[in-house]
């Protein structure tokens, strides 16, 4: 049976340091207002949408980078965009950076600071929030490295785990949606913890240098999309899931971003990509009837999946060396062939 939907990754071009939150939604709703006119029922945005990849700043005071952050959803700067989304009924997938003032592990409700996805329903209605996971990069100004990359920072892990919802999208009743961040991409324990839930369409929003900036060695430019796309297909092949993987792309402060968003079908392969280092929307059609072959074949999970012999990836963060062969003594080797 078939089951349509038709999704829209809307990359977006460099958001300099200076620009405003006004001329970013401005640009978002232009891309949502081309998104409903080629027929698309949901919009995929970037990670940190509304700003410059600011965890490349230093800075000491933490409050001092507010006006980076998001305290609600919509704001007075944010609106236009919610309106567009009720003003076209699409539902959209949308990356910024978030203050909570929530509890923290110990009870005690203070500011925290994650770096956060939500899906908005054609409503306006916050119908699913993620929080990022797999955080990136350091703490402290590092002196071995060209940029800084300082989300671990800026934000806090996330702790929402990775939620499924089932929602309706366009003439479908339901998909069941998942969220990640970046570089979750790169973990294939992101994607199997979705698919373990039967996602259908897997959302990502990503802000990745072109060039490794870190200094540990070399890495071929080519290789950094690669690596990016690579991550994507596999999760989507293993999982039997749609994938929607939208970046900032361009000259941002200075800095290479890669662009190369993509939208790959549930075998891993790319059915649309960016081509620009703009603002930029490609738009594919999903039948989400494909995912059935996966899950009810080589990916049958039920049929399938071993958990008694995984007990590394729930038991230990770091990896360990396995244990030494050493070679029988020749006496040992005498007394086993007697």
């Amino acid at each position: 049976m078939t089951r349509l939907i038709t999704v829209a990754a809307a990359q977006l071009g460099p958001i300099q340091k200076a620009e405003g939150r006004d001329s970013v939604v401005a640009r978002m709703v232009r891309l949502v207002e081309r998104a409903h006119q080629r027929g698309a029922n949901v919009v995929v945005f970037p990670e940190l949408a509304f700003t410059t990849f600011f965890p490349r700043w230093y800075v000491e005071d933490l409050d001092q980078a507010d006006n980076w952050y998001e305290e609600s959803l919509p704001s007075a700067a944010t609106q236009p965009l919610f309106d567009a989304i009720k003003r076209y009924g699409i539902t959209c997938y949308l990356g910024y950076a978030e203050i909570a003032h929530e509890p923290d592990e110990t009870g005690q409700v203070r500011k925290r600071r994650f770096n956060t996805s939500v899906v908005i329903a054609p409503s306006g209605e916050i119908i699913l929030k993620y929080r990022k996971i797999h955080l990136p990069g350091h703490k402290e100004f590092s002196s071995i490295r060209k940029v800084q990359h300082l989300e671990k920072r800026y934000f806090e892990v996330g702790n929402l785990g990775f939620p499924v919802t089932r929602a309706p999208v366009g003439q479908v009743d339901g998909v069941n949606m998942g969220m990640l961040i970046c570089n979750d991409r790169r973990w294939p324990e992101s994607w199997r913890e979705l698919g373990l839930q039967q996602v259908e369409l897997v959302m990502l929003g990503y802000n990745t240098p072109a060039v490794n900036q870190e200094n540990r060695g070399f890495e071929a430019n080519h290789l950094r999309n690669f690596h990016s796309q690579l991550s994507i297909q596999a999760g989507c092949y293993q999982n039997a899931t749609f994938g929607v993987g939208v970046a900032k792309a361009g000259n941002e402060d200075g800095f290479e971003l890669m662009g190369h968003s993509i939208i790959v079908n549930p075998q891993g392969e790319i059915m649309a990509m960016a081509t620009s280092w703009d603002d930029e929307l490609v738009v594919a059609d999903c039948n989400l009837a494909m995912c059935e072959l996966g899950r009810t074949t080589i990916f049958n999970f039920a049929q399938h999946r071993r958990l008694e012999a995984y007990t590394h990836i729930t038991s230990q963060t770091g990896s360990t060396p396995p244990a030494v062969w050493m070679p029988s003594t020749q006496e040992e080797t005498e007394a086993h062939s007697s």
